[in-house]
């Protein structure tokens, strides 16, 4: 059996991951205070103002003018629930900081087109329309001498049964300064998929039959008994040591592993020989195996 370890680092990455059903999930999507932008933990926000509500939308919105230090933004109106935040590492890194905003005001504007249709269209077809509602919370992974690692859990609703959860991930190069993709210091998705395939799928497995209670049949596999591709994960590199990343970690939303009622999944693998190879060379100087 893989050996089981922790992406966290310290008390800097998520809490927890979203592990409920779609009820636990609109509640924390939606049941938030009026619309506010904050900078948390950080210096307060310089020139913050309302913004007004315009059309039939009756909300109030903050915009942080703020350098640096942590962001949310939480905004509530009769059209949609819209939270977005990022922590202190991120938003005092000014061109991480205007990656993620220019990120924030995408989502919101395209949150805001999409409901103001749906509404329309409820309207037109005569059934009552339900709020939409997107969430992003980006929290560190890693944080090193040369690499900040971020992970985000994003929330949708759009009027269905239930929300759905996915996951994003993203690397800061402090020496070169841009943004990069984790599976970009790797040869290829193929190449660590290779490198990881017996031991993910193992852990997988292990972590399928303890929410099920049951053990499967391995000779004859149901619907969501089959190990999966890292197409359909989130990759993320995080760091025990503190100095470099010595394990990699695969976030998996629901219906990928499993049913929407076992929600997501969360493989975390050391850093071994065979991961070490996948890596492109320019980049193994940040990897270590891990012991």
């Amino acid at each position: 059996m893989p050996q089981r370890i922790d992406l966290r680092e310290g008390k800097s990455y998520h809490a927890r991951l979203w592990l409920a059903v779609a009820g636990a999930l609109m509640l924390a999507s939606c049941g938030t205070d009026s619309g506010a932008d904050v900078a948390d933990d950080a210096s307060p926000a310089v020139g913050a103002t309302a913004a007004a509500a315009s059309g039939d939308v009756d909300a109030t919105a903050k915009a942080s003018a703020g350098a640096g230090g942590a962001r949310k933004v939480d905004e509530e109106n009769e059209l949609f629930s819209f939270v977005y935040s990022y922590p202190a590492a991120a938003g005092d890194i000014p061109r991480l900081k205007a990656s993620l905003d220019a990120r924030l005001e995408e989502e919101r504007g395209k949150l805001d087109k999409d409901a103001r249709q749906f509404k329309q269209e409820a309207a037109a077809d005569g059934f009552p329309y339900r709020a939409y509602a997107n969430q992003t919370d980006w929290a560190v992974v890693a944080d090193l001498p040369g690499w900040l690692s971020l992970s985000a859990e994003k929330y949708s609703y759009t009027g269905g049964a239930h929300g759905m959860t996915v996951f994003d991930s993203l690397l800061w190069d402090r020496q070169a300064q841009v943004e990069r993709a984790p599976l970009s210091l790797f040869l290829s998705r193929d190449a660590l998929e290779a490198a990881i395939k017996p031991a993910f799928c193992e852990e997988l497995d292990r972590q399928r039959v303890k929410k099920r209670g049951v053990e499967f049949d391995r000779a004859n596999p149901g619907m969501f008994d089959e190990c999966i591709g890292l197409a359909s994960t989130t990759v993320l590199l995080g760091s025990a040591n503190r100095k470099t990343f010595d394990r990699v970690g695969f976030l998996i939303p629901p219906y990928e592993a499993g049913p929407y009622a076992e929600g997501a999944y969360e493989v975390i693998l050391p850093v071994s020989e065979a991961i070490l190879r996948a890596v492109k060379p320019e980049f193994r100087g940040s990897f270590t195996v891990s012991r």
